[in-house]
């Protein structure tokens, strides 16, 4: 398996697959081992990926130093595993919690990002606030479900900030446009590939500068896709519409039917989309 070292010494695994220029994606979780990306629906049959194992997950080495499991600290990686590459640009993928790295990467290293990606991101890392009548607006799309009376029920405790353990995993099945083998599945596999230590370090005070992040994203002259799904309660299309708003050249795709992982509920729209992204001129090559 391929590899290389951060630059405290951590060693650092990643996946390869596809043919093409290479686009690394970075998980979500957060610290969630990237096996659960699979092939992104089939984007490897268009570009090659590599799916970075973040330090302390998968086949990646856990650090000496638990603190460098927060976010900003994790941008080293990214630009470690760029230079390791021996790319001038970067073209970057980042799903949920990885798009927090993926923005303090773009805002820190602008002129190493070709394109940018943001596949249902969660909005920490740029301060946006998403309600919880937004979630739970976008949740009674699911009214129709046979298991939105459950699911809902414990969505209200959540968004009340009343949440036990046993409430998220009732309401699970509002992640995914299908509740389908697939999907249970993929949300069985959390548990054994998420580094529950790190994730609770991953955004600990001292992680994000919103304003900071926003006005040099503002800057950015990579194009940008943030991608949503129509029914995602995690990532609402409403959040995602300003989350694109922040950059001076971005598309919002809102897939439908879709919800916090697209490639999983309907592969062949994700991966057109994302195709025809990555097909757009890079920075430089629009100047």
């Amino acid at each position: 398996m391929p590899a290389f070292t951060a630059p405290d010494g951590t060693r650092l695994a990643y996946h390869v697959s596809g043919e093409g220029p290479p686009l690394v994606c970075l998980p979500g979780g957060p610290v969630r081992a990237s096996a659960y990306l699979g092939d992104l629906g089939g984007l490897s049959a268009h570009r090659r990926l590599v799916l970075l194992d973040l330090r302390g997950s998968g086949a990646s080495q856990v650090p000496q130093d638990p603190a460098t499991y927060r976010c900003d600290r994790l941008v080293d990686d990214v630009e470690a595993l760029r230079a390791h590459l021996g790319l001038d640009t970067v073209d970057l993928l980042a799903h949920c919690a990885g798009a927090n790295l993926a923005a303090l990467y773009a805002s820190r290293r602008p002129e190493r990002v070709g394109r940018l990606a943001l596949i249902t991101p969660s909005v920490a890392a740029v301060g946006l606030t998403i309600t919880a009548d937004t979630r739970l607006a976008t949740a009674r799309l699911r009214r129709d479900e046979p298991w939105f009376a459950d699911g809902y029920a414990a969505l209200e405790e959540v968004a009340a900030g009343r949440a036990e353990d046993g409430h998220w995993a009732r309401i699970a099945p509002f992640l995914h446009g299908r509740w389908d083998e697939a999907a249970r599945a993929l949300e069985a596999a959390d548990a054994e590939q998420k580094n529950r230590e790190a994730a609770a370090v991953y955004g600990a005070p001292g992680a994000y500068d919103p304003d900071v992040t926003r006005a040099a994203l503002a800057a950015l002259s990579a194009p940008v896709l943030v991608l949503a799904g129509e029914v995602d309660v995690n990532s609402p299309p409403s959040a995602m519409a300003a989350y694109a708003g922040l950059f001076p050249r971005a598309d919002l795709v809102v897939q439908p039917g879709a919800g916090h992982y697209p490639w999983l509920d309907e592969p062949g729209r994700f991966t057109a989309a994302v195709a025809a992204f990555l097909r757009r001129p890079a920075a430089r090559d629009a100047s």
